[in-house]
């Protein structure tokens, strides 16, 4: 366990994982293979968490569960919305993915903070008619 196997940062890594959890349950013919990327996202994040508890800097909080869970949320939601647009179904709204991805980034964010990580300001806005979806972070 002594070297990493992907470059992202803790946040991108706890995305993906997201990801491809979906994508395992969802895409079971490639089952095998996303087994294996989420064994090594899962060493990464060890990795990662063991390397910041030895510098000290270990302080994953509530916040940081909360933004997590809010990623897995988001990436669900965004995998069925874009099913539905692929699919030709009624109810898909792209307009609504995107501004689902700038939660997405501010959950990141507040993950990076945990560790001192690279953080990404480009964050859109929601449109008005997607307000309901804003998270109500405490700060």
């Amino acid at each position: 366990m002594s070297k990493r196997k992907f470059l992202p940062a803790l946040n991108e890594l706890i995305d993906r994982l997201s990801i491809y959890q979906l994508i395992e349950v969802f895409i079971p013919k490639h089952k095998e293979y996303y087994k294996k990327e989420i064994s090594d996202i899962l060493h990464d994040i060890d990795l990662i968490i063991q390397e910041d508890i030895e510098q000290g800097k270990g302080r994953i909080s509530a916040k940081t569960i909360r933004a997590i869970i809010v990623i897995s949320q988001i990436n669900a939601h965004i995998w069925y919305n874009e099913s539905k647009v692929r699919n030709g179904e009624k109810g898909g709204n792209l307009h609504l993915t995107h501004g689902l991805n700038g939660i997405r980034n501010v959950a990141g964010n507040i993950i990076s903070e945990c560790v001192g990580g690279r953080k990404d300001y480009k964050t859109d806005c929601l449109a008005s008619e997607f307000k309901d979806w804003e998270i109500s972070w405490d700060d």
